[in-house]
């Protein structure tokens, strides 16, 4: 996914060129070996949707942005890096962005050493900036913290709700995505109805960009997102469209199947079993949902070229699924 082609802001993207140089130096304090742990997924590159939220929000491509608009994309990359290094221990992860994830590099010890750092500089970036950014920040790692737990709560969990999903996708994906529109309407001093709309539409775009993420793990054959078809259901996180499978006709097999770790086979079955029960065709719906959701919050801000490109944007996710 090449989020420029579907924005069309250039400004945008000549900015956010110009933050990758401001990410490496506020990590770096002189120390060479942590100075390679703290700077190791930044150099591995990525699509920087954050900042080019924070970015696109707060410019609306119609200027080039300040210091302190590029330091709050840096603020909310540096969350999401952290949250980054933090989840790779969790799940035990060798890859990330095509390279060792920093677990596999450093250990586990360095790698949750380093995102605790990695949170901190955002912390700081955020304090420097005043006391309305610092608050935000503050409350967006306490939603991911919350995300990533109700997520590990329901593990392996057949009974898991729809809210206990949306709960957990909300925190660890659309808070950071809202905070990050929500930066950019802060260093801007957009006005606070203009700032309303702008989270309102992060959160939407951050759930539908989960809901994406979580059909393509089912769906996906051509390996996407760097992993298996089926990935997620193997290792027992159960998502929406396996929610929903196990509500259908199918539900009693692949209760048989599920609970446990999967070896390959299980997981070829279980991943047939989500696909041919309607729950795919739910989750498009639910994803379809908040799309609509985020376009309507674009209708309140006063660009018609960020209106146009955000939803662009948003319609992107939507046309990796089948029917769109």
């Amino acid at each position: 996914m090449n989020p420029y082609q579907h924005l069309q802001l250039p400004l945008v993207e000549g900015d956010v060129a110009r933050l990758e140089g401001l990410l490496a130096e506020s990590v770096i304090f002189g120390d060479a070996y942590l100075d390679s742990v703290t700077t190791h997924l930044i150099y591995a590159g990525g699509k920087r949707l954050r900042p080019l939220l924070a970015v696109a929000c707060a410019t609306f491509g119609e200027r080039e942005a300040t210091r302190e608009d590029l330091m709050g994309g840096v603020a909310v990359e540096l969350m999401h890096l952290a949250s980054l290094y933090h989840d790779d221990v969790m799940d035990e992860a060798e890859i990330r962005r095509n390279v060792e994830s920093v677990n596999a590099r450093y250990g586990n010890l360095i790698a949750i050493v380093a995102g605790d750092y990695l949170m901190a500089r955002s912390a700081g970036i955020a304090a420097d900036h005043g006391v309305e950014m610092a608050r935000l920040m503050a409350h967006t790692l306490a939603w991911l913290t919350r995300g990533q737990a109700a997520e590990v709560q329901t593990i392996y969990n057949v009974e898991r709700s729809e809210a206990q999903y949306y709960d957990a996708i909300e925190g660890k994906t659309a808070a950071l995505m809202s905070a990050s529109c929500q930066v950019g309407a802060i260093t801007a001093g957009h006005a606070p109805e203009v700032l309303a709309a702008l989270t309102e539409f992060g959160r939407c775009f951050g759930m539908v960009y989960q809901l994406r993420d979580d059909i393509l793990d089912v769906i996906d054959v051509n390996n996407k997102l760097g992993k298996p078809a089926g990935q997620d259901l193997a290792e027992g996180v159960y998502n929406l469209p396996t929610i929903l499978a196990l509500r259908s006709a199918a539900g009693d097999e692949l209760r048989t199947i599920l609970g446990t770790p999967l070896d390959d086979a299980q997981r070829e079955r279980a991943r047939e079993l989500v696909m041919g029960s309607g729950g795919i065709e739910g989750a498009i719906a639910a994803a379809a949902a908040f799309s609509e959701q985020a376009r309507a919050a674009l209708t309140l801000v006063p660009s018609p070229g960020v209106q146009l490109g955000l939803g662009r944007f948003v319609d992107s996710l939507m046309t990796e699924f089948p029917g769109f």
